[in-house]
C-alpha cells in the first residue's frame, strides 16, 4: 500500500466554513488532473489514508478510465471488443480528502487547538467549488469511487444532484452503519491508547483533559499507536477466506502471518500521521448523505433525489460494507436509477481497490465499461 510520489495541484479555497460551524482558516484543495478538459468529466476523490498516487491504478489507456483518445467501435458486441479500441477519452479529477496530508490537514495546516471536525459535505462542497469554480466545468459524465471515495460519490449524487449523469461508489456506502462505527472505533482507540487517550465516541475525536495542552505525538507514541492501529485493521481490510486461502502469502509472497502483519499492515499504518488520520476517520464514522438540506436525516428521501443513473458494486466478502447495506440503498433509489451487481470475491473490501487483486481489477474494469460506456 505504499504510494509513490506524483505531482498534484492545489486550489485556494479561502477560509472554509464548515458543517460543524467551525471553518479551515486559509484552507486548500489537492488535485490531479488526466486528459483533455475538452473530454467529459469524470470525478474520482480518494479513499481513507490514500494519497492521490493511490488512485491511479484505474485509469490508463488499457482502462475504462482512459485520458487519451483511441478509437471507440461501436459495432461490436460488448464480449468481443477490444478494451484498447473501445474507449472514450475522459478527463479525470482526483481530488483529495481533507486530512489526506494532501489537502488541508493536521500534518500541513495549522489551527489553534484540534483540527476542526470535517464531513463527506464539507469535502464535496469544496470538490464542487474546485471543479466549477476553478477548472469552469458546469456538468459531469460521473462520479466514481472506492470506499470512502464512494461515501463520496453519494454524497456528490445528493448534494448536486443534477450535475451528473452517472455514478459508481464501490465498496462504500451512503450512510455509515452502526457496525462500521463499531470497527473504527476499536481501531481508532488502539492508536489513542498509545498516547494515553480515550476516544471520546464515535464522530468524535480524543477526550479532553481539563486543563492540558493539545501536544505532538511522540515518535514513540506514533510508532506504538499506528502498530496498534495496523494489527487492528487487519482483521477487517481482507476477508476471512482471503486468511483461510493463505492469499497473505500466496499473492503477496509473506512467509508467514507475523511477517505480513509487519510488512504489510504496520507498515501501512507506520507510513500515515495519527492526526491526519483521526480526522479523516471522523469524517468516515459522520458519513450520512441525509444530513444536509432539504433531506434533514430522511435517509429515504435522500436515496430517492438521485436522478444519475447509479451502479452500485459491494463485495460479497466485505466485513464493513456488506452488500445488504448496498441492497437497502438500491430498494430506496426511484425506479430505474440504481443497479447492483457484487464482486464475486474472497478479497473483502481490498476487491475494489487499490488494484492488488487483478481479478477484482478486471472485474471492475468491465463493469465501469459497460455501464460507462454502453449504458
Amino acid at each position: 500500500m505504499a504510494s509513490e510520489a506524483l505531482e498534484f495541484e492545489t486550489f485556494q479555497l479561502g477560509d472554509w466554513e464548515l458543517q460543524c460551524g467551525t471553518s479551515i482558516p486559509n484552507a486548500h484543495i489537492a488535485y490531479k488532473t488526466f486528459g483533455d478538459r475538452k473530454s467529459p468529466a469524470i470525478v474520482y476523490p480518494t479513499w481513507f489514508s490514500g494519497a492521490i498516487s493511490d488512485n491511479v491504478w484505474l485509469i490508463g489507456e488499457d482502462k475504462t478510465l482512459n485520458p487519451k483518445q483511441v478509437k471507440r467501435s461501436k459495432a461490436l458486441p460488448f464480449h468481443a471488443v477490444n478494451l484498447a479500441t473501445d474507449s472514450i477519452k475522459y478527463f479525470i479529477i482526483i481530488p483529495a480528502l481533507f486530512g489526506n496530508g494532501q489537502s488541508s490537514s493536521p500534518s500541513n495546516h495549522a489551527t489553534d487547538g484540534p483540527f476542526p471536525k470535517v464531513s463527506f459535505f464539507d469535502n464535496v462542497r469544496a470538490q464542487h467549488e474546485l471543479v466549477t469554480k476553478h477548472l469552469k466545468i458546469e456538468h459531469l459524465h460521473a462520479v466514481l469511487g472506492w470506499s470512502m471515495g464512494a461515501g463520496q460519490t453519494y454524497q456528490w449524487i445528493t448534494q448536486y444532484p443534477k450535475m451528473m449523469d452517472f455514478a459508481v461508489p464501490f465498496c462504500g456506502s451512503a450512510k455509515t452503519s452502526i457496525h462500521n462505527q463499531v470497527f473504527l472505533e476499536g481501531v481508532k482507540s488502539a492508536m489513542l491508547a498509545a498516547k494515553t487517550q480515550s476516544s471520546a465516541g464515535s464522530k468524535e475525536g480524543a477526550i479532553a483533559v481539563e486543563g492540558e495542552k493539545q501536544r505532538q505525538w511522540s515518535p514513540k507514541e506514533k510508532e506504538v499507536g499506528m502498530k496498534a492501529f495496523g494489527r487492528g485493521y487487519a482483521g477487517w481490510g481482507f476477508s476471512q477466506a482471503f486468511y483461510r486461502e493463505r492469499l497473505h502469502e500466496k499473492h503477496y509472497g509473506y512467509k508467514d502471518l507475523e511477517s505480513f502483519m509487519q510488512g504489510f499492515w504496520e507498515a501501512w499504518a507506520c507510513s500515515k500521521d495519527p492526526e491526519n488520520m483521526l480526522v479523516m476517520l471522523q469524517t468516515w464514522q459522520s458519513g450520512d448523505c441525509s444530513n444536509q438540506n432539504p433531506y434533514n436525516g430522511d435517509f429515504e428521501m435522500a436515496m430517492q433525489s438521485i436522478k444519475a443513473k447509479t451502479l452500485v458494486l459491494p463485495c460479497k466478502t466485505d466485513l464493513y460494507f456488506p452488500p445488504e447495506d448496498s441492497k437497502n440503498e438500491v430498494a430506496h433509489m426511484s425506479p430505474g436509477i440504481g443497479r447492483l451487481e457484487q464482486f464475486p470475491s474472497i478479497w473483502g473490501h481490498w476487491a475494489g481497490g487499490p488494484g492488488d487483486s487483478k481479478d477484482d481489477l478486471k472485474w471492475l474494469d468491465h463493469h465501469l465499461r459497460e455501464f460507462l460506456v454502453r449504458e
